[in-house]
């Protein structure tokens, strides 16, 4: 299956040190390497890079690992094909327009006989994924025609995602620039750094951060991922069924489904 990367933070931050982790795993540590992404909001504004090509190997990933971008909001992946070709149109995260807002989503899992009923949002691509964001996002639409707080749609969230994990496996990050929502089928961990920082070190790379040197002492920074990145930090793990919101570094709601 494929990996998933996260950040929300109560700053622009760059997430270079945890993107540099990652990469190894698509096709260098780790058997991802059917293409990867990464989208970084800034204000109202989007940029998402996109390879279908090894992540360890990306001429775009060394391009996105030496540029500094700061963002409040990070949603990335590393795909290990299972539905839909090789392709850059089958490569998360996916981007669509919902009530003036980018919205961005990855996934992480496979999900068997799954055949969404069409609505406005239709998937470009042939993967499970993209026609579960775009059911996602047609039944928020329905719901919700005008903008609404994240706590409002929780229900509508929780509701399709607990239809998606019976039908196999569903790990997800989904955001509009303003908050986070991370959802725990089977794998994810998290892990939030704040003051006192200290050392990291990465698992996959010899790469080292003293987190202490780059930050104030007011800077809260969580990490998700589905396998902890770090190998001398304490990451938390998440529980099957376990759902997170997240808002400036911070968790403001959760929760777990049986």
């Amino acid at each position: 299956m494929c990996e998933l990367l996260g950040m929300s933070a109560n700053v622009p931050t760059d997430i270079v040190f945890s993107f540099t982790g990652l990469m190894q795993r698509g096709g260098k540590t780790g058997p991802h390497k059917d293409g990867w992404g990464i989208a970084f909001y800034e204000g109202r504004g989007l940029r998402l890079f996109q390879d279908p090509v090894a992540s360890c190997e990306s001429e775009v990933a060394k391009m996105v690992q030496r540029y500094l971008i700061k963002s409040e909001v990070v949603i990335g992946h590393i795909r290990h094909a299972n539905v839909g070709k090789v392709a850059l149109v089958n490569t998360h995260p996916f981007v669509r327009e919902l009530w003036g807002q980018h919205w961005c989503f990855a996934h992480n899992g496979q999900l068997s006989d799954f055949e969404p009923p069409r609505g406005i949002y239709r998937p470009v691509g042939d993967t499970d994924s993209e026609r579960a964001f775009c059911d996602l996002l047609n039944r928020i639409r329905l719901d919700f025609p005008d903008r609404c707080a994240a706590e409002d749609l929780l229900p509508v969230l929780l509701g399709a995602c607990q239809e998606y994990r019976r039908k196999g496996v569903f790990n997800c990050l989904l955001s509009n620039g303003e908050w986070l929502f991370s959802f725990c089928s089977s794998k994810l961990a998290e892990i939030t750094r704040r003051a006192p920082f200290g050392p990291a070190q990465l698992k996959d790379a010899e790469l080292m951060v003293n987190f202490h040197a780059e930050t104030t002492p007011d800077d809260v920074v969580t990490v998700l991922a589905t396998e902890p990145l770090t190998d001398n930090e304490q990451w938390t793990l998440h529980e099957p069924g376990q759902w997170s919101l997240w808002r400036l570094g911070e968790r403001v709601a959760t929760g777990r489904m049986a």
